[in-house]
């Protein structure tokens, strides 16, 4: 049975002192919780962030992790970077890296590589736009980015995949997909995953969704059978509605 993960995504909030203090309260909060709960604090906060979760369950993620390995690339950070840091987790793909810094499906495949070649765990996120949903294309964008970026890779490298989808037109907008709508598309990309390898695989996937999820409507959604979590946005900054959504039903 694939367990319930609950995923903060910090983007660019949280100085160091506001992450020991957010993560205090989560740890207080998070003891008896039978999720996966992962944040991702910004790279200058990862350090700490991963001293402060010691002995509590709750792990830490990286935003985004360059394809190189070292080199000129002014700003980026390595795979052995984070290593060190003791982060084990990358988010990659998001919707946000991909429209305002460019990022193509080609070099979503060399981010992913690395990754699984390194030993670091991927959250690989996708989804359509709101022309993409009018326009009845958001089976096919959808199945796109996540065949072009994934489908290259053989079935035991899923074992270290977990699947976001967020569709754009809900992030950060208070739109959020009923969960009949994220019901629909996580059955679709389940059933895509075993067109491609197999249903045990595809049923071995979590799948979580990302898109406006609060505590007001976690619940509903987390009760689909095929949502196996969620990729939390500006929720995850507050310990109370954090909480509150990891504890949903």
């Amino acid at each position: 049975m694939r367990q319930k993960i609950v995923a903060g995504n910090w983007k660019m909030n949280k100085n160091v002192a506001e992450t020991k203090s957010l993560i205090a309260d989560l740890k207080a909060q998070t003891k008896t919780s039978s999720a996966r709960v992962i944040i991702t604090p910004s790279f200058v906060s990862l350090t700490t962030a991963v001293e402060a979760v010691a002995g509590s369950g709750v792990e830490v993620a990286a935003q985004n992790m360059s394809q190189h390995d070292s080199g000129a690339y002014t700003g980026e950070i390595s795979a052995a970077m984070l290593k060190d840091a003791g982060v084990k987790i990358v988010l990659l793909g998001h919707s946000e890296r991909r429209a305002y810094y460019g990022e193509t499906d080609a070099l979503l495949v060399e981010k992913v590589n690395k990754a699984l070649a390194e030993g670091i765990e991927v959250i690989f996120c996708f989804g359509e736009e709101l022309e993409d949903r009018k326009g009845g294309k958001h089976f096919d964008v959808v199945a796109s980015q996540v065949s072009n970026a994934l489908f290259h890779l053989k079935a035991d490298a899923f074992k270290n995949i977990i699947l976001a989808y967020e569709p754009v037109w809900a992030i950060g907008t208070g739109e959020t997909a009923t969960a009949d709508q994220a019901q629909e598309m996580h059955a679709f990309i389940r059933k895509t995953l075993a067109d491609k390898y197999s249903a045990d695989l595809a049923e071995s996937v979590s799948i979580l969704y990302g898109g406006s999820c609060k505590p007001t409507n976690a619940e509903e959604i987390f009760s689909k059978v095929d949502v196996d979590g969620g990729l939390i946005g500006g929720a995850s900054l507050k310990a109370e509605d954090f909480f509150g959504i990891i504890n949903a039903r």
